[in-house]
C-alpha cells in the first residue's frame, strides 16, 4: 500500500499547492474565476476528448464495468433517499442540508481520478475513467437537480436546468469523441496532438483549481450532516462498487480501475448547483473539503483492497 500512497502523493501535493496559492498574494483573487472557467469550458473537455478518442478498449469488459458502476450509483441514490425519513424524524438533517448530503454522497471527482489513473495505470486505465465520466455525468446531474429542487426552498424551471445539463461541455466533448471514434474520417493528427497538449495542461491546472476551492476551516466540523456523506462516499460507495464489480465477474486491473472511480471524493461543481437552486452550498463546500482531505488516506486503502481481491 505504501507504493500506492507514494504514487498518488504528487496529486494531493498539487492540490495543496492550489490551497496555498489561493491564500497567498501571488495570484490576484480575481484571476481564479477566470482560471476555473477556462478549465471548465476548454481544458477539461479537451482532456476528456483526447483520452476517449485515443483510447484502446480492446480486452476490457466495458459493458460489465459500466453496468456495475451505474447500478452502484443507483444503489447509493436509493440508500441516500431511504435515509431521509429517518434523518428528518430524528432531526439530524434539515431538508436544505439533505440536498447537499445527497449530492456529496453520489457525485465523484473525475478530475482527481484522471490524474491518478494516468499516474499509476496503463493508458486504458485512464481511458476507462474518462469513459466513466462521460457515461455518468447525465444521470448524476439529473438526480442531483431533482433532489435539490425537491428539498431546497426555491422554484426553478426543471426544463431550463436539464437544458444546462445537456449543454455541459464535458458531455458534448465526450459524445463528440465517441462519434469520431466510429467515423471513417480520422481526426487530423496535428489537431489531435494539439488537444493532447491542452489535456496535459488540464491535469495540473485542474488540481490547482480543486485546491483553491477548498476551505481548511471546514476540517474541524463535527456536524452530523458533514460526516454522513463522508462515510457514504468514501466508505460505503467503494464497498458497493467493488462488490458489484466482483458479482459481474470483473477481475484483474479492471477491478482496480473501478475501485478508483468509487474511492475519489465528491466533485466541486455540485456547489454551484446548490447555490443556484437554493440548496445548502456552505455544507456542500464543507463536505467537499473534508472528503478531499480524507481521500488521501482512503484511496490507497480502496486500491489496495481491490488489488488483493483482483489477484485472489
Amino acid at each position: 500500500m505504501l507504493a500506492i500512497f507514494e504514487s498518488i502523493l504528487p496529486i494531493f501535493l498539487l492540490i495543496g499547492v492550489g490551497i496555498a496559492l489561493r491564500r497567498s498574494p501571488i495570484i490576484a483573487e480575481a484571476a481564479w474565476p477566470g482560471m476555473e472557467q477556462l478549465a471548465y469550458w476548454f481544458l477539461y473537455p479537451s482532456l476528456l476528448f483526447v483520452t476517449i478518442y485515443n483510447a484502446s478498449f480492446s480486452g476490457l469488459q466495458i459493458d460489465a464495468m459500466l453496468a456495475a458502476l451505474l447500478i452502484a450509483i443507483a444503489a447509493m441514490a436509493v440508500l441516500a433517499l431511504a435515509l431521509w425519513p429517518v434523518l428528518d424524524r430524528l432531526g439530524l438533517v434539515t431538508g436544505r442540508e439533505y440536498s447537499s448530503v445527497f449530492q456529496t454522497s453520489i457525485r465523484w471527482n473525475g478530475f482527481i481520478a484522471l490524474p491518478i489513473a494516468q499516474k499509476i495505470f496503463p493508458p486504458e486505465g485512464a481511458a476507462v475513467v474518462a469513459l466513466v465520466m462521460a457515461v455518468i455525468i447525465v444521470p448524476i446531474n439529473i438526480a442531483s437537480v431533482f433532489v435539490v429542487m425537491r428539498f431546497a426552498n426555491r422554484e426553478v424551471g426543471f426544463a431550463k436546468t436539464l437544458a444546462r445539463v445537456a449543454l455541459n461541455p464535458l458531455i458534448i466533448a465526450s459524445l463528440l469523441a465517441i462519434v469520431l471514434r466510429f467515423s471513417p474520417l480520422p481526426l487530423y493528427e496535428p489537431v489531435n496532438e494539439t488537444l493532447r497538449l491542452v489535456g496535459n495542461a488540464a491535469l495540473g491546472l485542474g488540481l490547482l483549481a480543486i485546491g483553491s476551492g477548498l476551505r481548511l476551516g471546514d476540517l474541524a466540523s463535527v456536524r452530523f450532516a458533514v460526516w454522513l456523506p463522508v462515510v457514504l462516499k468514501l466508505i460505503v460507495f467503494p464497498i458497493v462498487l467493488i462488490g458489484l464489480s466482483l458479482a459481474f465477474g470483473i477481475r484483474g486491473p479492471q477491478l482496480v480501475y473501478l475501485a478508483l472511480c468509487g474511492a475519489v471524493p465528491t466533485a466541486m461543481n455540485g456547489y454551484l448547483l446548490a447555490r443556484q437552486l437554493g440548496g445548502d452550498a456552505e455544507l456542500y463546500a464543507a463536505v467537499t473539503t473534508l472528503q478531499t482531505a480524507l481521500s488521501f488516506f482512503t484511496i490507497p486503502v480502496a486500491l489496495a483492497i481491490a488489488l488483493q481481491l483482483s489477484s485472489g
